[in-house]
């Protein structure tokens, strides 16, 4: 395989999300404009992660290549022209108002964008599963009439996973904050 040059390494080995986007942005800040940065981590939701907050804040995804259980991320600091605002999504709701939600509403769509093996180990009573990364494939599973609550461990994926939604025609989108991390409410699983 090529040697890819870069600019700067960093290792978020060992990091779960959000820590790997969290360190990559402030990283960023650092990087020169069209400079290359290589994103070191063992996470494996974070190739749909950082994919996602590339494209949300203008940044560049090159790619990513999986080496001994190492993933290997490659991101292209955008010039200031190219660089947008890091967008979020407006429609969010609380762990507690969702909880009430579900109590009075079991007709609700919750849809956990973790990975499978997160969601396995405890998730929502009837959430439909759709890891990040499969979502865009996915979303024509889903029913673009019906309200959606994403939720993730700690709601930063499942804020891409509901701005992608919205882009793709889903119009009632809500982002479940701070997600399954800490969650109160019945919950099933291994």
């Amino acid at each position: 395989m090529e040697n890819i040059n870069v600019n700067q390494r960093l290792d978020a080995k060992g990091l779960a999300c959000p820590m790997p986007i969290v360190k990559t942005k402030k990283a960023m800040k650092e990087l020169e404009s069209g400079h290359i940065i290589e994103i070191l981590a063992t996470d494996k939701g974070s190739k749909a992660d950082l994919k996602a907050w590339a494209n949300s804040s203008g940044h560049q995804y090159l790619g990513t290549i999986e080496e001994s259980g190492v993933l290997k991320h490659y991101l292209r600091k955008s010039s200031n022209v190219e660089t947008k605002n890091e967008n979020k999504h407006p429609h969010t709701i609380s762990n507690e108002e969702l909880i009430l939600l579900l109590e009075k509403n079991n007709q609700a769509v919750v849809l956990d964008v973790r990975e499978s093996a997160e969601y396995a180990f405890g998730h929502i009573p009837g959430a439909v599963s759709i890891p990040m990364g499969e979502l865009e494939k996915n979303c024509g599973n889903l029913n673009k009439e019906a309200e959606i609550y994403v939720i993730c461990r700690t709601g930063s994926r499942s804020d891409l996973a509901a701005q992608m939604l919205t882009k793709n025609g889903f119009e009632k989108v809500v982002n479940v904050v701070p997600g399954m991390s800490e969650w109160t409410g019945k919950a099933e699983g291994i």
